[in-house]
């Protein structure tokens, strides 16, 4: 029976495809079909079911799509309910795919339908789990991400993940593999490692969730200690994975749509319509943009910004890519995170822009030397840590206040327009985000930091260890 892992990084998502003896099933299915059905095409097998571990908040899984190209069953464990039609497992149901079976573990926690699915090949050996979001390598899943259900808070899901915990996933073979829907980089965990899969009895011994002598009491405080808000896209996910959504298809035929200078200028300028530049770092910064485009490049952790800052799940995009060729998988990144109204892309690129004439916008930057320099002779009005605070409260240079990315919007009313800013994040990818959105909030005087946190303590800038946050007055 062969199980292959599927590691999407800009997620930091694992779904899975199984397959035997010329059947086979999808686990946790991104949004985009074409994959799926190109490996059971090339395996000469049918799909015939696509497990579902639970309702995903952080991406829009392709369950339905996938369903309606197939004929596959889509399977949830109890208590899930959808717009569409789906098959309530039981706990222990076994469903049979080739020479091998699937058995459903009901592990409820994370959401109350989560589930995780024991692989048993045609040998009748148990090679390893899929836990979903219930068991992650080094951490469990978050108990606050679900949609509320009657009565139960996040320490009620607490107690039922420890339970499932306790009395399903820890009785396993300690040779049994553990393979998770998430990895480093998830917000559905809150210390996951940089590993895909691992051992059961390893992380008996390295997860201190799975600590043996841990009581209900310790756990549920640990598991409940330290949550950050949840990025503000995930009950819109969760919802779009409840219901029906625009096919895939017709997202991307719409998308994909070139549009002139001259179409996408008008556009552009249109109130209710966003510009995103998803270029590289450096050609954004070198050749400019449309006047108040945001920039979230296409390279870096696109999907999950572009959920984090855009703050309508419905905004109509219009983009910039630096490789017509990519226009495809930008509009498949945006639809990740359900923002499905892209119009289309500037077919020519700036090149075209510029020819016919029209205004391009530049992003102000300095190198990490240069920054520093200016920090020590006191020639920088507003110098700006656009990390998360935990990340400023570990380590930051002195002097630098910390303004996160994350709620910028929020917080933006900090901000004065008639001052001069200079901002930095790790490594330049969140600062000129910030920047960019700086700029098209009517801050003239706002200055990126090439090579972010990583190139400045390379230039020896003094640095502040463990302090009380700060904000910008």
């Amino acid at each position: 029976m062969k199980v292959e892992q599927l590691f999407t990084g800009c997620l930091a998502e694992m779904a899975y495809y199984i397959e035997s003896n010329g059947e086979a099933a999808i686990v946790d299915p991104l949004r985009e079909t074409e994959p799926y059905l190109k490996m059971a095409e090339a395996d000469g097998a049918k799909i015939k079911y696509i497990f579902l571990t639970h309702f995903h908040a952080d991406f829009v899984s392709g369950q339905y799509d996938l369903a309606q190209k197939t004929g596959a069953k889509i399977v949830f464990g109890p208590n899930a309910t959808a717009e569409y039609d789906i098959y309530n497992g039981a706990d222990g149901e076994e469903f049979f795919v080739g020479g091998g079976k699937i058995t459903l573990i009901h592990t409820p926690g994370h959401t109350m339908e989560s589930s995780s699915y024991l692989i048993t090949d045609k040998d009748g050996k148990t090679p390893c789990v899929l836990t979903g979001d219930t068991l992650f390598i080094g951490d469990v899943g978050r108990p606050d991400l679900a949609v509320k259900q009657g009565d139960l808070t996040e320490v009620d899901l607490a107690g039922h993940l420890f339970d499932s915990l306790r009395n399903k996933i820890m009785k396993l073979p300690d040779d049994i593999i553990v393979y998770p829907n998430h990895g480093a980089g998830s917000a559905c965990g809150k210390n996951m490692s940089t590993d895909t899969f691992d051992t059961l009895g390893n992380q008996k011994k390295t997860n201190y969730a799975l600590r043996g002598d841990m009581t209900k009491e310790e756990f549920i405080e640990e598991v409940t200690t330290g949550l950050k808000p949840p990025p503000q896209y995930f009950p819109n996910n969760v919802r779009m994975n409840k219901s029906i959504n625009t096919s895939i298809d017709e997202v991307l035929h719409k998308g994909t749509t070139p549009l002139d200078a001259v179409t996408f200028k008008e556009m552009s300028e249109q109130k209710d319509i966003l510009v995103i530049d998803t270029r590289s770092k450096e050609t954004y910064t070198h050749e400019g943009t449309v006047p108040g485009a945001w920039y979230i490049g296409i390279d870096g952790n696109f999907a999950p910004w572009v959920g984090a800052i855009i703050l309508n799940i419905n905004q109509k995009i219009i983009f910039i890519a630096d490789d017509e060729l990519r226009v495809n998988e930008i509009v498949t990144r945006f639809s990740r995170v359900g923002y499905d109204n892209t119009l289309g892309y500037l077919n020519g690129g700036l090149a075209d822009w510029k020819i016919q004439g029209f205004d391009v916008d530049y992003i102000g930057s300095v190198s990490a030397d240069e920054f520093s320099d200016m920090l020590a002779k006191g020639s920088i009005e507003k110098p700006v840590d656009v990390r998360k605070e935990s990340e400023y409260l570990s380590e930051h240079v002195l002097g630098v206040e910390n303004f996160p990315l994350d709620f910028i919007h929020s917080n933006f009313a900090e901000i004065d327009p008639e001052k001069e800013y200079f901002l930095h994040c790790k490594t330049g990818y969140r600062s000129l985000i910030a920047t960019s959105i700086f700029k098209a909030n009517g801050v003239k005087k706002v200055t990126d930091v090439r090579g972010g946190y990583e190139g400045i303590i390379e230039t020896k800038a003094p640095l502040s260890e463990f302090v009380c946050p700060t904000t910008i007055l």
